[in-house]
């Protein structure tokens, strides 16, 4: 059984980039759908989708990579199951001055840092991207 499957989806995503894989596939949840579709919106991964496998599906992400170098140079886990960690709208990080993305959970659904502060909400801080 898996404790932390936010780790294992964005361990997957560094190691398919380093290995210059095209896409990655991991056990689909919607949680996961949801940092998928915030990392294609800005502009992280080139795409992804799911699919049927027979049994639980699975989440495919297409990676995308710049001059053969991965897009995603940086993806780190800061809340994990053990010690969560919450942030006010004041504390959102910002991530290498705007040009990366924190991924919060907040009572307005999944969305970035900007949003967050768009919206004037805190939530759980869940990874860091840049």
């Amino acid at each position: 059984m898996m404790t932390d499957p936010i780790a294992d989806m964005l361990t997957r995503l560094r190691n398919a980039g380093t290995a210059g894989h095209r896409w990655v596939d991991m056990p689909v949840s919607k949680l996961k759908i949801e940092i998928a579709r915030l990392l294609k919106e800005n502009a992280f991964v080139f795409d992804y989708k799911v699919l049927d496998d027979g049994a639980h599906g699975l989440l495919r992400i297409y990676l995308k990579y710049a001059e053969g170098t991965p897009v995603i140079r940086h993806l780190e886990r800061v809340s994990t199951p053990g010690q969560r960690r919450y942030v006010g709208v004041n504390e959102i990080p910002r991530v290498r001055n705007g040009l990366g993305m924190a991924i919060l959970s907040t009572s307005n659904g999944v969305v970035s840092d900007k949003v967050a502060r768009q919206q004037g909400v805190g939530g759980e801080l869940m990874a860091l991207v840049w």
